[in-house]
């Protein structure tokens, strides 16, 4: 995210340390480098028509120790001028006269082009004076140059000043005199006789190291004929190259070994000045305008940009800046300082990025200082809590039948329970069962408590101690070394770590939280589109997670439910726009649906939207309808025999003389048809409560024999033959008792609606890792359109009702859902005229034979 910052955040601090590194001359050395750097690289070109005869260690060798006589030098001159020699430039300080100097002068004079030096140096004392040569030899010179090299603050040489001199009078320098310069009297300098002025100073691009002139040996010219090849038209540069001779001299080619000699430095200098190539220096000011103008562009920019952008845009600042240097100086001749503005270009990324550091610090902490006030979903372990805290937490949950606490082998308080009962108890925080007792030890500040609990002897006590065993109650260790970091950027990761372990934290319980909802949720944003819908949504309507994310919800509920009236669409609008909530029925395939539809905004922001709350309330429909028909169930089926109980009971008191044993016995037909009607319904309602608690092993042909065994009276009235078939034991995890009666009900549904003299089988067998029963019978048969609803609850076969065979409609239906609780299966083949064929398929279980 860009930084929000003023210029003077980013300026100021470049400012300052510019003005530290400027105080300790780091922008002059940079400049020196990078001029250095594009001079060793870029070497200017010598002049093919300049030469140098060099005063080295072997004339010194064969002429004798120096000084020479200077007709000497008069000789070389006559030499030279015999080759050709356009100008001779004499880099020796003829500064004293001497009775040579006429010949010297004859022989220069006869050449007409010889220029000699002149030195400035304190005569006596610290005031300067100018050292010309003889007056003689001065006389006879064609011009005078001052042999002064400019050395920079680093020692180093790199150009000279093109006329310096005391005063108003201004000496050319050597190479400006060898061009044809002379003395100039610039009346316009009001300067005291004995100060040194120095103007027009320009930088001398060197061809190279030592030895970059074409260079003779003195003795070598001296004792040799005449070379016109060598010196015609040339200009030759005579000095000294002797070790300790001359002035030597540290260049940018210093770095090869070799310095260079005083007149090798002249001969470069008057070389570029010949091939107007010498290097003008840019003014001072012009450098710090570009380095504030890279000031104000980077602290216009910086703060706008990303950081990885910021650091690329110093860079490139940088490296094009170093590229015009370098243009300016090759192209151009121009000698232009961008080290002030290189150094703002680098230092700026630090800078900028210690700002943004320390602006995402302050942001983080105060990010972390309201995350750590929020709500947190960590809750505290059980392993805190006080011995006495915890007793009183388990008696509120697991209403134990007895209980108690001892602390260091004295009874604190408790019921039913002794210490003298407890067991052995080793490990702290360990819980130990017994039969239905648990027990466990805690230590809490060096002291130990016993904790003891006895249970109801049901089939949740082994869910219970398993839960219990999976509490930590051991006491936390406090020795544990410190692990929170010294180093403060190290503390301030941690900080982030947790606070973000801690977002996580939330985010996974509230995903987890939707995720485990009975009900449907959806989330959309303010437009009605959804933008998340947990995994209920996406099983109810059948739709992918990337088909829902995006979906406007209207047309999601439009295409699975559409409506003409109050249709999807105001709904949702309405919500939002009006912010008041609003339930809507909903059908979905054959389950019905609550939609509850909620409007939200987001704390902190102007985002709102709807929470979609989708509830499946088939179950409690159908809960509802059942218990209509049972209404109904009760008002006739029920009512119907106790009220011609009732009637009959009133005749018999009327005519009491006169009771028949018809009459008595239609009053006990109508009670047992009034208890088989309340039992039939109390069986129902046990089957429909059955849970897998209350299963145990039984062995299912022994439940059919059973069955057999409770209908066969009944069978036997009607001259029914019960036929059982099957030898196998089949081994059943479930209810015996519900579903011997659930097998009594399909053999009673077969003697019922057999005729006198049939047969009703009964087969047990195993198919797979299921146990099979299939009973048979020879009565009417199933119409096929009334099949589907014979499991249903209070529904009878009309040609039953016809026939007065009269049913409650609960037989049938109590098989289906024992079937259903034991997960498993209940069918039937039925047509009319050939009877009926109910099977009953059962999961079994593998038992291990212990024998």
């Amino acid at each position: 995210m860009p930084i929000r910052t003023n210029p003077w955040t980013l300026g100021l601090p470049l400012l300052l340390m510019l003005w530290l590194l400027n105080a300790f001359d780091v922008p002059q050395r940079l400049n020196f480098w990078t001029y250095d750097t594009l001079i060793t690289s870029f070497p200017g070109e010598m002049r093919p028509d300049i030469a140098l005869v060099a005063i080295d260690e072997k004339s010194l060798d064969l002429l004798g120790r120096w000084p020479w006589s200077r007709a000497v030098h008069g000789r070389l001159i006559d030499k030279l001028e015999a080759a050709g020699a356009r100008t001779i430039v004499l880099d020796i300080l003829f500064a004293e006269p001497t009775p040579d100097d006429s010949s010297l002068a004859s022989a220069m004079r006869a050449h007409g082009g010889v220029i000699l030096p002149l030195h400035l140096s304190p005569a006596s004392g610290p005031l300067l004076t100018t050292h010309l040569p003889a007056p003689e030899l001065a006389e006879a010179a064609a011009e005078l140059g001052h042999t002064h090299v400019a050395l920079d603050r680093d020692g180093i040489a790199r150009g000279t000043y093109l006329r310096s001199g005391l005063g108003n009078r201004l000496w050319p320098s050597l190479a400006l005199a060898t061009a044809g310069g002379s003395l100039v009297a610039d009346t316009d300098l009001q300067a005291a006789p004995y100060v040194n002025i120095r103007q027009g100073y320009r930088a001398v691009p060197l061809a190279g190291p030592a030895g970059s002139v074409t260079t003779y040996s003195y003795a070598d010219v001296l004792s040799a004929p005449p070379s016109p090849d060598r010196f015609r038209n040339k200009t030759i540069f005579v000095g000294a190259t002797a070790a300790g001779l001359g002035d030597i001299l540290p260049t940018p080619f210093a770095g090869s070994g070799q310095p260079l000699s005083g007149v090798e430095f002249h001969a470069n200098a008057y070389s570029a000045l010949a091939d107007n190539t010498l290097i003008s220096r840019a003014p001072l000011g012009l450098s710090l305008l570009l380095a504030a103008a890279a000031l104000v562009a980077l602290v216009l920019t910086l703060p706008r940009v990303w950081p990885g952008q910021a650091f690329g845009l110093c860079l490139l600042l940088a490296f094009s800046l170093l590229a015009a240097q370098a243009t300016l100086l090759v192209t151009a001749n121009l000698w232009l300082s961008v080290a002030h503005a290189v150094i703002i270009a680098i230092l700026a990324i630090p800078v900028s990025t210690a700002l943004r550091l320390a602006m995402a610090n302050r942001f983080l902490n105060r990010q972390l200082d309201e995350l750590a006030l929020g709500p947190a979903v960590a809750l505290p372990s059980p392993a805190a809590r006080h011995p006495e805290q915890l007793m009183s937490d388990f008696r509120a949950l697991l209403q134990p039948r007895s209980w108690l606490l001892a602390k260091d082998e004295q009874t604190v308080h408790g019921e039913g329970l002794s210490l003298c009962e407890a067991p052995e108890l080793e490990s702290p925080g360990h819980w130990v069962h017994r039969n239905n007792e648990s027990w466990v030890r805690i230590d809490r500040d060096g002291q130990h408590y016993t904790l003891g609990l006895r249970f109801a002897n049901d089939l949740n006590r082994e869910a219970v101690q398993r839960y219990l065993q999976k509490l930590h109650l051991a006491e936390p260790d406090t020795r544990a070394p410190d692990s929170h970091p010294r180093e403060k950027m190290s503390a301030q990761i941690e900080r982030v770590r947790k606070a973000t372990a801690q977002m996580s934290q939330m985010q996974q319980f509230i995903h987890r939280s939707f995720e485990s909802m009975p009900d449907g949720i959806i989330i959309t944003d303010e437009l009605g589109v959804i933008r998340f819908a947990n995994s209920h949504i996406k099983a109810w309507f059948g739709e992918p997670t990337p088909s829902l994310n995006g979906l406007p919800l209207a047309r999601l509920l439009d295409g699975h439910d559409p409506r003409e009236s109050a249709p999807w669409h105001e709904t949702v609008s309405e919500t939002l726009t009006l912010a008041q909530a609003r339930t809507v029925d909903l059908q979905l395939a054959s389950k019905a649906f609550l939609i509850h539809f909620a409007p939200f905004a987001l704390p902190g922001s102007d985002q709102s939207g709807i929470i979609a709350n989708v509830s499946d309330v088939s179950e409690r429909w159908e809960q509802q309808r059942q218990h209509r028909e049972a209404i109904d169930f009760i008002s006739h089926d029920v009512r119907s025999p106790l009220v011609s109980q009732l009637a009959l009971i009133e005749q018999l008191k009327r005519h009491q003389g006169q009771i028949e044993s018809g009459q008595l016995d239609q009053l006990g037909k109508l009670a047992r048809r009034s208890y088989h009607l309340a039992e039939e319904f109390v069986q129902l309602a046990r089957a429909e409560q059955l849970t897998e608690t209350r299963f145990y092993e039984c062995e299912f042909l022994a439940i059919v024999e059973n069955a057999r065994d409770s209908v066969i009276e009944q069978a036997a009235e009607k001259d029914i033959q019960l036929v059982l078939s099957g030898e196998e034991e089949l081994w059943l995890k479930g209810n015996a008792e519900l579903l011997e009666r659930a097998v009594i009900n399909l053999i009673t549904n077969a003697v019922q609606y057999s005729p006198c003299g049939s047969v009703v089988t009964a087969q047990v067998f195993s198919a797979g890792h299921e146990a099979c029963l299939t009973i048979a019978d020879e009565g009417e048969g199933i119409a096929e359109h009334e099949l589907p609803h014979l499991f249903s609850p209070y529904w009878r076969q009309r040609s039953n009702e016809l026939s007065g065979n009269h049913g409650t409609g609960l037989g049938l239906s109590f098989v289906a859902v024992v079937t259903e609780k034991h997960h498993g299966v209940i069918a039937v083949d039925s047509r009319l005229g050939e009877g009926s064929a109910f099977r009953l398929r059962l999961p079994m279980i593998t038992r291990v034979n212990n024998s």
